[in-house]
């Protein structure tokens, strides 16, 4: 092939028997495919999911609890640590290589856009999949070059509904919700909660911060509540 691949193997674990496979199939060279990794294979899906701001965290969870939502994770801490490439590449062509910690469970994700985004809902391609140890996992990512290049903290709470799910985010520049499913569930949704087009987001938390920052003057770097209230 005219363009160079670089694939690596990496299994962790204890000699006992449990071993986890990780497979980093990259594109050196051409980074519009987008990054795979597996642990075990797992295949792509679209995300398709709008944001908007919520300036009453106790008055929308009861919306969501007279609407039938249910709820399905408690208010849990998030931490999200973005890397990239030298050069950064991946930000380039808008796409995400991000490792999470969610409460005690760690995922890791590539997201890609998804064509033209014109319309008011914004649509990845996600793969995301569970790492045994994030520590282990941020290793392997700077063994293969990559570094860190944004955090962002929160905490949030899931909501279950019958086409998707809503999720309440306290980050460090405000609260906000996201809804997820697809596009017709999502505007009958948001019309239950009171929510027009115009105020829909599609900014990831990475844009919202750095407007931000433009706005407050803020000399914060990353989205994290010490980093924030520090500035």
């Amino acid at each position: 092939m005219a363009q160079s691949r670089a694939t690596t193997r990496i299994c962790a674990g204890k000699r006992s028997g449990e071993a986890a496979y990780v497979q980093l199939n990259l594109r050196l060279l051409n980074l519009a495919t987008p990054i795979s990794l597996y642990c075990p294979v797992m295949a792509s899906s679209e995300e398709v999911e709008i944001k908007f701001r919520v300036p009453d965290l106790a008055a929308l969870t009861a919306k969501l609890q007279q609407l039938g939502f249910e709820e399905v994770t408690a208010r849990t801490h998030e931490m999200n640590v973005l890397f990239d490439l030298p050069g950064q590449p991946l930000r380039a062509k808008g796409e995400i290589l991000r490792l999470r910690k969610y409460g005690d469970s760690w995922t890791l994700a590539h997201k890609a856009r998804r064509g033209r985004q014109d319309g008011p809902h914004k649509s990845r391609i996600e793969t995301e999949t569970r790492v045994a140890d994030g520590e282990k996992m941020e290793a392997i990512l700077r063994a293969l070059n990559f570094a860190p290049c944004f955090r962002y903290e929160k905490y949030r709470s899931e909501w279950k509904g019958s086409q998707g799910h809503v999720v309440l985010d306290e980050t460090p520049i405000g609260n906000f919700a996201e809804i997820e499913g697809p596009t017709e569930w999502i505007d009958s949704v948001a019309g239950d909660l009171g929510i027009l087009h115009r105020d829909y987001i599609k900014e990831t938390y990475a844009g919202l911060f750095f407007d931000w920052k433009r706005k407050t003057g803020s000399p914060a770097t990353e989205m994290t509540f010490a980093a924030v209230k520090s500035s």
